[in-house]
């Protein structure tokens, strides 16, 4: 389809893109299964992740799939964690390091490595750092810096809905290491996972904030397509014995 502007596939393009990548996929599957029978497995698997993922998962991962498989290269690359899943969805990667949504998406597969508690955060030495716990009033007054998108963001939305309180949104930030930087610099509240604090060269300059209750945690993980464990490189990644 074509405007003055763009171009875009039609209904029909789409669809023979979709039976493209899956007959590709099932050749690089057929492909690495006769080498992974011949003792070798040699190839490149598409991998993404946030910076943070990266400080905190991505060494222990690829340090395993080096001992085990030395042939095969990781092509890495990183941005901001809530689009991994689209991501992999649209086969752009073969696995991420993600966050688990609330929902699934049917046809995707989720390992997980770590649960991370959700965190609200202030400037360590902000008024509300020495309060035992924000009351309604401090949450309708203090500014907050808060994710544009993403489970995070879904999850305060609801805490506050659910408390009567509409929150005094300072800014909407992509990134959650931009939103510590922020916070630490006096600029109102944030939320953040607690593996993004632990590993931030601001942490000492943040506090957390004692709320009841608590938000749901992170369940943070590897995705990929189901239908990408039937390659062995893939599965060589993924597994948590590398095998």
């Amino acid at each position: 389809e074509r405007d003055n502007r763009s171009v875009s596939l039609t209904a029909a393009g789409r669809t023979f893109l979709a039976y493209a990548r899956d007959s590709l996929r099932d050749w690089e599957a057929i492909r690495h299964r006769l080498m992974a029978e011949a003792g070798v497995l040699r190839g490149e698997v598409r991998f993404y992740c946030s910076v943070t993922a990266s400080y905190s998962f991505l060494f222990d991962i690829l340090a395993r799939v080096r001992r085990h498989h030395p042939q095969i290269e990781i092509k890495l690359h990183t941005g901001d964690p809530e689009d991994a899943i689209g991501r992999v969805q649209g086969g752009l990667e073969d696995i991420a390091i993600a966050a688990r949504p609330e929902r699934l998406p049917a046809g995707l597969a989720f390992r997980l490595i770590e649960v991370s508690p959700l965190a609200f955060i202030v400037a360590r030495d902000h008024e509300l750092a020495r309060r035992e716990q924000p009351d309604a009033d401090d949450w309708r007054d203090c500014p907050m810096i808060l994710s544009e998108r993403g489970l995070a963001r879904t999850r305060v939305d609801r805490w506050f809905r659910r408390r009567g309180v509409r929150p005094n949104i300072y800014a909407q930030v992509a990134g959650n290491e931009a939103i510590v930087s922020m916070v630490s610099l006096g600029f109102g509240v944030g939320v953040v996972p607690r593996i993004v604090l632990d590993n931030s060269p601001l942490a000492e300059n943040v506090a957390v904030l004692q709320v009841a209750p608590a938000l749901a945690p992170y369940e943070v993980g590897l995705v990929t397509q189901e239908k990408s464990l039937a390659n062995p490189l893939i599965r060589a990644v993924w597994a948590p014995d590398g095998d």
